[in-house]
């Protein structure tokens, strides 16, 4: 596997890509403080039903598009306006495009997002498609053309 990327740009020397551990770790804060995010949201909702859990498995299923559309927005603005979402930026690792090594535009953010969510609905295999590749890339990374690399 590729451990660094090196290019004769003196701004790209030292990229290395982001580990496994601190990618996993980033995509729990992210999905904790999402899940955090919708719990707010739908309150009202989960409270009405009784039992929490089953609550919350309820709102969510009650409201699939509107939980998938905040978390395309939060992946999307996140990792095209700062390089990283809030768990990635914990986590120390950020978002760069494959091509230039530079700031992930707009369409290629939402991209990555859109991919994201696909590769959770099918079971994760998105992600686990990191580890079969050099350059430890996902499914939404690889529609997106991005990498994941160390801050």
């Amino acid at each position: 596997m590729i451990e660094s990327l090196d290019n004769k740009d003196h701004n790209t020397q030292n990229l290395e890509l982001a580990s496994f551990a601190s990618r996993i770790k980033a995509f729990i804060i992210d999905d904790l403080l999402i899940t955090f995010i919708i719990a707010l949201i739908f309150w009202e909702q989960i409270t009405k039903v009784g039992d929490e859990f089953a609550s919350i498995l309820m709102v969510l299923n009650s409201y699939v598009i509107p939980v998938m559309i905040l978390k395309i927005t939060y992946h999307t603005f996140f990792v095209w306006y700062y390089g990283a979402t809030v768990g990635k930026y914990l986590a120390k690792i950020k978002v760069i495009d494959y091509n230039d090594f530079g700031k992930v535009t707009l369409v290629n953010s939402l991209v990555r997002s859109i991919g994201r969510i696909l590769s959770e609905m099918f079971f994760y295999i998105g992600f686990i498609y990191a580890y079969f590749n050099d350059g430890r890339q996902t499914f939404q990374d690889k529609i997106g053309k991005t990498l994941v690399v160390n801050a």
